[in-house]
């Protein structure tokens, strides 16, 4: 059970009633608990993450490298939250079950761009300092520009974020249990 309470989101009222429309519209309808939590504590907040994340969808990466980061980073911190959301995200985006599988369990997906861009991913994770020459030579040999640089360095923030906030609300889940 979450720490934070969920709110009731059917009552919600003025700017926290106006980011709940936004999140539905964008989700769908649904209301995840992620975001009834955090539209509740500050909806100015959660309305400037969804607008970076309009900016990251836009900022030059696939949707499935945004979820293969997405999906690393979470798995990484061990959010059981953002992983069960991004393990259902991916397989939207487009990404297989073995994909997903592979990601999670730090194993190579047969797809060498994304296999780079995992290996990458990593490396900024686990080493502190800069990121080395090579790495950047690397993944940039796999085909990213630097503006997705730029936009990878984005979403491994952004997650980073989402999966601090709900390791520490232990924010109940609410998307499919990953197998």
């Amino acid at each position: 059970m979450s720490r934070i309470p969920l709110p009731a989101v059917d009552t919600a009222t003025g700017a926290t009633a106006e980011v709940y429309a936004k999140v539905r519209k964008a989700a769908g309808g649904k209301l995840p608990n992620m975001y009834a939590t955090m539209g509740q504590l500050s909806p100015s907040l959660t309305a400037a993450y969804l607008d970076a994340e309009t900016a990251l969808s836009t900022a030059g990466l696939a949707r499935k490298d945004l979820e293969t980061i997405k999906l690393l980073v979470s798995a990484q911190t061990g959010c059981d939250y953002c992983v069960a959301a991004h393990n259902m995200l991916g397989k939207l985006a487009g990404l297989s079950a073995d994909d997903v599988r592979a990601i999670r369990q730090l194993e190579n997906t047969g797809d060498a761009k994304r296999d780079a861009l995992i290996r990458f991913v990593l490396g900024v994770l686990r080493q502190s300092g800069t990121v080395p020459a090579e790495a950047v030579a690397d993944i940039r040999a796999a085909g990213y520009t630097d503006a997705q640089l730029l936009a990878i360095a984005y979403a491994i923030s952004m997650i980073t974020f989402t999966n601090t906030f709900n390791r520490i609300n232990d924010t109940t889940v609410d998307f499919p249990a990953v197998e």
